[in-house]
């Protein structure tokens, strides 16, 4: 088993990181790239992953596997691969008539929008697949490593906690908010931060609050902008959630409480960091993708509108 000593320092390197992810993500479609492949489709599933937006999720689980001494950098490369197919894979399916009907995806239209119902669900599918194919590919070298990460993803992905298990909640009638957000995007962060550590061949069970609040303090970052109506940010049409009836750490908080709420979760996130040689740089990360997150002009427009909004009420 490796140990959690990595000396690469984790400051200054989500660039490089960001970069790693894309070669990987490359290399990995070079292998499904073939003259008998369907052309549109090959070029649907391009489209649903490149471009990529911040990659938080691959990036989360190389931070790990770095922090962890990242022996088996293919390997760590695979995994963060997978998490980030599996996310693109769920964010086709989101988007389609049945579910969002959304037009636009990280600033580009969707896939079912520019080609069609039919090949935006058989993308989604292909994503889920080429998701395995990559971690077998990968894992072959380290067969001792590949069981515990297929059930560490297949666990964030599927049934009963994972983010399948999050998009089916919105069609059921009631639904705990905490249990919603746990499952629909919390599963996929706490398989990025398990994942990170089992590739370095370290336990992951230290890991796990860490994906856990990341994940939770990233759909309460995501209610609070869809509310301010940010979409740029999002890369998504903003009021959905009011829009299809979806739980919301906005509409049951109030935007000063789902703020109060980020900021909790991700102080819990810092805090929850395990010790390693690299535990204050991955805190950094931390901080500063809380910044990313919910900006400090978001807090100034939330005060006003809270003031805003109290002015009102009194007068």
């Amino acid at each position: 088993m490796g140990r959690c000593d990595g000396s690469t320092p984790l400051l200054g390197a989500a660039m490089s990181m960001q970069q790693r992810i894309e070669i990987a993500l490359e290399l990995h479609f070079s292998h499904i790239q073939a003259l008998s492949a369907p052309p549109r489709l090959m070029s649907a599933m391009r489209h649903a992953v490149f471009p990529g937006g911040a990659r938080i999720r691959p990036q989360l689980c190389l931070a790990v596997a770095k922090a962890c001494g990242d022996d088996a950098p293919a390997l760590s490369d695979a995994a963060a691969v997978a998490i980030e197919l599996m996310h693109c894979a769920s964010l086709v399916h989101d988007d389609m008539p049945c579910f969002d009907d959304a037009d636009t995806r990280r600033g580009q239209i969707t896939v079912h929008k520019l080609y069609g119902e039919p090949l935006a669900l058989l993308t989604g599918d292909g994503l889920i697949v080429m998701a395995y194919q990559v971690m077998v590919r990968a894992g072959r070298l380290h067969p001792a490593r590949l069981a515990d990460l297929i059930s560490t993803i297949s666990d964030g992905v599927g049934a009963p906690d994972g983010i399948v298990a999050g998009q089916a909640w919105e069609c059921e009638t009631k639904v705990a908010l905490s249990q919603y957000q746990r499952a629909k995007t919390g599963a996929l962060f706490v398989a990025a931060t398990c994942a990170g550590a089992q590739a370095a061949g370290v336990d992951p069970a230290p890991w796990r609050a860490l994906g856990e609040a990341l994940g939770e303090a990233y759909q309460v970052a995501d209610d609070i902008r869809d509310v301010m109506g940010q979409a740029e940010i999002l890369g998504k049409p903003v009021g959905q959630d009011a829009e299809h009836g979806r739980p919301s750490a906005a509409a049951d908080l109030g935007l000063a409480g789902a703020l109060a709420y980020f900021q909790k979760l991700m102080d819990a996130a810092v805090n929850s960091v395990p010790a390693c040689a690299n535990r204050q740089a991955m805190q950094q990360l931390v901080r500063l993708e809380s910044e990313r997150l919910v900006p400090q002009s978001a807090y100034e427009q939330i005060q006003r509108h809270v003031a805003v909004s109290k002015h009102r009420a009194n007068a």
